[in-house]
């Protein structure tokens, strides 16, 4: 292999390892219908929760502060089975309204390891605001 071919190998294993080690994230957006939502997004950059969808932004990032409250506590998730017998799960807030919903996943232990990411990433992720307000208009 020359010099160039293992700079290059070196260059895609430091951007692997810059991903792998990325904060966790709430991805707030708004969708084409004007209504918001947000992600929960690991620091690999997996989406490990999907919020329900909001009329109001201030509305979504309530949501987020009731995922940072609530994913650490255990009682707060629901494991439920689809239709198709995949596992997922949601998160509830105290007052059993559904927070966010998990993907389909191919196993129960699948959907265990994707609970506890939420339980460690919940709490400590920052929100990055994408939505068409946030956005400052072209110059």
């Amino acid at each position: 292999m020359t010099s160039i071919g293992y700079q290059a190998e070196s260059e895609i294993a430091q951007q692997f390892r810059r991903r792998k080690t990325m904060a966790a994230k709430f991805d707030l957006k708004q969708g084409g219908s004007g209504q918001f939502m947000f992600n929960l997004k690991a620091g690999n950059g997996e989406v490990i929760l999907t919020s329900e969808l909001y009329n109001q932004k201030q509305s979504a990032i309530a949501g987020i502060d009731s995922v940072k409250v609530n994913a650490s506590d255990d009682t707060r998730y629901e494991r439920k089975t689809a239709k198709n017998g995949q596992p997922f799960f949601v998160l509830t807030a105290t007052n059993g309204q559904i927070i966010g919903k998990s993907e389909m996943y191919s196993s129960a232990s699948a959907m265990e390891n994707g609970i506890q990411s939420v339980k460690k990433n919940g709490p400590v992720a920052v929100i990055e605001d994408s939505t068409k307000e946030h956005k400052s208009p072209a110059a």
